[in-house]
């Protein structure tokens, strides 16, 4: 199975704490590296965990508050400082936009390499960013200033021949393209083509009924596509869930414990439980919660008050890696 692993690098809110920076992941998709979101002291989380700065594909940034993009300008002139040749892109809402340009008029002269700046509008999910095995999404969320989360997901495999089925049925190779995408294999009746299959041999059918090789029995799916979500910053919304079903790890903020929960409301931020509930409604196979406020720092107690409401949680601490 090719590498799906996030690393957590910050789990604290507005104000870091010891033991704890601010926002900031680091994704591995099939070996492509994305940073997601850039809080202060992201690049010497990186360098401390072994992250290859210089392979970093693209950064996902949610939204503009400090504790998000403090640490982008010092990542940015690292790359430059290291010779980076290769582009970079940089997703976020509209307010990025004067950042990243405040960056290049300040300290981008002679910058060696060029930034791409992909500015988000959308009102539902939307894909990003399209490869070959997977793609990226990006859905608004609800926090006091544009914010966006993101979804990254494998793309449904094409099916593998079971070889079995292959030696049994000869399939030509217009019957393996059928079931590598996923169909059944209808031979009519009568049928006599005379043609030689890829084992050598020639079949005549001269049957009354078509012959039908459901799928199932000649192929097989070789994975199930993951995905991975990230969550943070946002207030409870109703098409939250639904934009995260059947994500297999979803990342969601839990600034506050239930106590607190009248300033969550105002800061339009989640409690522990409101996470939890997310990933129960959205049918999460695990839940990583992190973006703890500095009153309460003690992350056990965010774990606990989640795992009321979804069992499968894990309160995330600085350096964490997860295996998607």
């Amino acid at each position: 199975m090719s590498n799906f692993t996030l690393t957590v690098l910050g789990t604290a809110s507005a104000v870091p704490v010891p033991g704890r920076i601010q926002s900031a992941q680091v994704l591995n998709v099939r070996g492509r590296l994305f940073l997601i979101d850039c809080g202060e002291g992201a690049q010497s989380r990186m360098i401390r965990y072994r992250v290859p700065l210089m392979k970093i594909e693209a950064v996902m940034i949610s939204h503009t508050h400090g504790d998000h993009i403090f640490g982008l300008s010092g990542f940015l002139s690292t790359l430059a400082m290291k010779g980076r040749q290769a582009p970079l892109d940089i997703y976020g809402p509209s307010a990025l936009g004067p950042e990243i340009n405040f960056f290049k008029s300040f300290h981008g002269d002679g910058l060696p390499y060029e930034i791409r700046f992909h500015k988000l509008s959308m009102k539902a999910p939307e894909v990003i960013l399209d490869a070959k095995s997977f793609e990226v999404l990006a859905f608004p969320l609800n926090h006091k200033i544009e914010t966006y989360g993101y979804m990254f997901r494998e793309k449904e495999p094409q099916m593998n021949i079971r070889k079995e089925a292959l030696e049994k049925y000869g399939f030509t190779l217009a019957e393996i393209g059928a079931l590598k995408a996923g169909e059944d294999v209808v031979r009519p009746a009568g049928e006599d083509t005379g043609a030689t299959f890829m084992n050598g041999f020639v079949r005549h059918s001269g049957t009354d009924e078509p012959l039908v090789i459901p799928n199932a029995e000649a192929a097989y799916k070789p994975y199930e596509p993951r995905s991975y979500a990230y969550v943070s910053d946002t207030a409870p919304f109703p098409e939250l869930p639904q934009w995260l079903r059947g994500v297999s790890l979803l990342y969601h903020e839990a600034t506050y414990l239930e106590k607190y929960a009248d300033q969550a409301g105002l800061r339009f931020h989640s409690t522990a439980i409101q996470a939890g509930t997310c990933a129960l409604e959205a049918g999460a196979g695990r839940l990583v919660i992190g973006h703890y406020s500095s009153r309460e720092q003690n992350a056990a107690l965010y774990e606990a008050e989640s795992k009321t409401v979804f069992s499968e949680t894990t309160a995330a601490s600085d350096g964490d890696v997860f295996e998607i």
